[in-house]
């Protein structure tokens, strides 16, 4: 008797467990007891970052319309349709359509069982979003195919705002000099919010890989290079890092611009691998090089000078140059300048400047410095100086009959100075004539 009463109390017991798991197979993937309990359900996050299917992005605060890509994984047995889902985001994101509107995004497409599928949404970042992780959760809705019904998944995840590398890159000294090596230092900045790792600099287009080109598309390989590779490791945010080489360019180049391709390859704050090209100009001037020769005194109508001969054995002339004497430790030797216009190549200029005396003059021995003050192609103004010791005689009283020198001297100075000059104008002519 005992045992016919308790049967149909047990099975009247078991009724609200069958019904239950009967409506859970519906929301599958619904909260349970505790925000923390998830059942067993068709779809599995994956990912979730911001970015396209096909790429990640770095973002910053402030940012607008930011695409945001959520990963997931269809695995169920059965094909799912009509996927729609829904961002609940902290506070500081918002939709781009507008204050109070629901991020959401469809995913336009059936999932396979098996397969995974991408919902993109849509967000705006404020100003006081910072560069950290933060908490997210994505309501999924879907219906199983051939069966009717809507099922619900929620998920929790962690996603990350990265901030943005922004990778900028300049010569520190953009001029060039031809017929010399020229020392390079350029500048790799990071100007962005976020680090990039493992960067390695690469010089392209050189004359090691022109070897396998059929066509150029700079003139960096008509330059001699002694190093095009670098591993220069990591650049924080806000900071900067240099590379150095030894670039020999011929004259041929003289005037024209050096355009440097220069690849930079780096992990980003992802951890993506990425490559960018970047170009560094390089402005190439003529060689001025300047040698100051001859250095003497003489005496012109009882007035001793300085003399001397400045050649330039360069490839382009000196611009608007000025010759200055100044004397060195006890002389007493006035300061004194001369103009002495271009300083053409393979035509020495000669120079003639006074000796005058800063109070009683002394004579013997004098140290002094010739300073060449000139200016370049891109009128950057140069100075060249020439230390020496000049010997300063005292003047003869001797009225006798001996022939005066000045009469010599002066047509010889007179006849070269009339030479040189006849053999610029014949050099300005020729180049003239060849042009």
């Amino acid at each position: 008797m005992n045992l016919k009463l308790l049967l149909p109390l047990f099975v009247i017991g078991l009724l609200p467990f069958i019904f239950d798991n009967s409506f859970a197979q519906i929301t599958s993937g619904g909260f349970g007891n505790s925000p923390f309990d998830r059942d067993f359900g068709d779809v599995k996050f994956l990912d979730a970052y911001f970015g396209t299917i096909d790429e990640k992005y770095e973002i910053d605060s402030g940012s607008r319309n930011v695409p945001f890509t959520v990963v997931m994984a269809n695995v169920g047995t059965q094909d799912i349709t009509g996927i729609r889902g829904q961002l609940s985001l902290p506070h500081g994101f918002s939709s781009s359509d507008g204050p109070g509107s629901l991020i959401h995004a469809d995913a336009n497409s059936n999932s396979i069982a098996g397969a995974n599928f991408y919902l993109t949404f849509f967000v705006d970042l404020d100003n006081s979003v910072r560069i950290q992780q933060y908490p997210g959760t994505i309501k999924v809705d879907y219906s199983r195919l051939r069966e009717s019904g809507v099922r619900t998944s929620f998920e929790d995840f962690n996603f990350k705002v990265t901030g943005e590398s922004v990778i900028n890159l300049r010569a520190l000294d953009p001029f060039l000099t031809s017929l010399q090596k020229n020392h390079i230092i350029i500048e790799i900045s990071n100007d962005g919010t976020a680090p990039i790792s493992s960067v390695n600099i690469g010089l392209k287009n050189t004359q090691s890989e022109r070897a396998s080109t059929t066509q150029s598309i700079t003139n960096i390989e008509n330059v001699v290079i002694l190093n095009t590779d670098w591993e220069i490791g990591d650049i924080e945010a806000k900071s900067k890092k240099f590379i150095e080489l030894d670039v020999y360019v011929p004259e041929s180049l003289k005037g024209e611009t050096l355009r440097a391709p220069i690849e930079i390859t780096y992990f980003n704050a992802h951890g993506d691998k990425k490559t960018i090209s970047r170009i560094a100009d390089f402005y190439i001037k003529g060689l001025i090089d300047l040698t100051i020769y001859n250095v003497n005194v003489i005496e012109l109508s009882g007035t001793q000078m300085v003399i001397g001969e400045i050649i330039n054995e360069g490839n382009e002339d000196g611009l608007f140059g000025f010759v200055t004497l100044e004397s060195i430790g006890d002389s007493n030797i006035k300061s004194n300048t001369q103009f002495i216009d271009e300083l053409e190549i393979d035509a020495p200029v000669p120079f003639n400047i006074p000796i005058e005396f800063d109070g009683e003059p002394i004579y013997g021995e004098h140290d002094i410095t010739i300073t060449i003050r000139y200016k370049d192609s891109i009128r950057d103004e140069i100075f060249l100086t020439y230390d020496t010791t000049i010997f300063v005689k005292e003047p003869s009283n001797d009225d006798g009959d001996d022939p005066d020198l000045t009469m010599i001297i002066i047509p010889i100075i007179l006849a070269m100075g009339a030479g040189i000059y006849i053999m610029r104008r014949r050099k300005k002519a020729t180049i003239k004539a060849s042009n």
